[in-house]
């Protein structure tokens, strides 16, 4: 049986299409005793209300019409955000270069989160490395939490 995320994601993806947009992420998450099904797009020079209203209104009715998911949730369709998080393979190779923060799941030389540029992604591993200053760290998948992009101001 498809994971929720993944029969929303093929729900969705005419809809999105349509709007000229493209999918970023599907986020199935219980957050304060509500779940909350998240629809996350990106668009070259960015997703707008009108993006989000309407690929909003199309995937209510297809959901309501497919039923995939038990109980109550709330649709929510939105912008991936300058901000986004990095997770799938392509993500890294389409940011490398880019300013990140890398979150980690314990204290390294003192520091949880470590802002610097992408230099490097394993494929195999999984393992991400950045450059920060004159110092370069590479983290195992197993120790991050998150790796988002940085936006500088």
């Amino acid at each position: 049986m498809k994971k929720i995320t993944e029969l929303t994601a093929e729900l969705a993806a005419p809809a999105i299409a349509e709007a000229g947009c493209s999918l970023w992420d599907v986020e199935y998450v219980k957050e304060g005793g509500a779940w909350y099904l998240r629809v996350l797009l990106d668009k070259e020079g960015g997703v707008d209300i009108l993006d989000c209203e309407s690929i909003s209104r199309k995937l209510s009715d297809l959901l309501d019409e497919a039923d995939p998911i038990e109980g109550s949730y709330t649709l929510e369709v939105g912008s991936a955000g300058a901000e986004r998080a990095l997770k799938r393979p392509g993500d890294f190779a389409q940011f490398m270069g880019r300013p990140v923060l890398v979150k980690l799941y314990r204290a390294q030389d003192g520091r949880k989160e470590i802002p610097g540029v992408l230099a490097g992604y394993d494929l195999e591993s999984g393992a991400v490395t950045v450059e920060a200053g004159n110092q370069s760290y590479t983290f195992e998948k197993k120790d991050v939490a998150l790796v988002r992009l940085r936006v500088e101001f």
